[in-house]
């Protein structure tokens, strides 16, 4: 059996610890190092080449989200789950711009983790649940604030499958052999979602997709 290996990187010593006991209870997992700050975790992840970086959003030196930027540019494949304390949107907007691919609230870890790494090693996005609902309700009342309604229903099947497929990662090359379209026609398709669900990037497209709980 091939081991997730899995590369921690916080601040606290004492989260490190935790973090690495809860993880080293699965077989499949391995905990290959330990970063203190932002710099240590880009060059630890270089030399020892973990599948998966759990990146504090605050750290010294260097913190969670340019690390990730950092990490990502040189190691497209590599599945960053940022560990932070707060679920509002700036944050998450950031982060999965960054190339992080999960989003884990610190007080939920002790639930989510396994499942968050197990999620994001098969190249899925993953986001504790408490997220999800913090978006919906954000959503909901924007929505009745400015008397708008929801957009969702205004995609067609086809749309509404492949904003699917892309909200869990999948490339323009990738959704059009899983449908059996052509590059083209995808493209074609990615923009008129943008443009009915008024959004401006890939990480906008995962955000509201994570908010619909078409993603979980």
């Amino acid at each position: 059996m091939k081991k997730i290996r899995i590369l921690i990187a916080d601040d606290h010593g004492i989260v490190r610890k935790g973090l690495r006991l809860q993880l080293e209870q699965y077989q499949n997992f391995e905990v290959v190092g330990e970063a203190a700050e932002g710099r240590d975790a880009i060059r630890m992840a270089e030399e020892l080449l973990p599948d998966i970086v759990i990146m504090d959003i605050a750290m010294p030196n260097l913190n969670g989200i340019e690390a990730t930027a950092q990490l990502v540019k040189k190691n497209p494949q590599i599945g960053v789950i940022i560990l932070s304390m707060y679920s509002d949107e700036t944050y998450l907007t950031r982060t999965l711009s960054a190339g992080a691919r999960g989003y884990l609230l610190k007080d939920s870890a002790d639930v989510d983790l396994h499942r968050a790494v197990e999620v994001v090693a098969q190249g899925k996005p993953f986001f504790s649940p408490a997220i999800a609902n913090t978006l919906l309700e954000d959503y909901m009342l924007q929505l009745q604030q400015r008397g708008l309604q929801d957009s969702y229903d205004l995609l067609t099947q086809r749309e509404k499958e492949i904003l699917q497929l892309l909200a869990e990662g999948k490339s323009n090359k990738e959704v059009a052999s899983i449908l059996d379209l052509s590059t083209n026609t995808v493209e074609t398709h990615r923009t008129h979602i943008m443009q009915k669900l008024d959004l401006h990037s890939t990480a906008e497209i995962v955000l509201y997709a994570v908010r619909k709980r078409i993603i979980s």
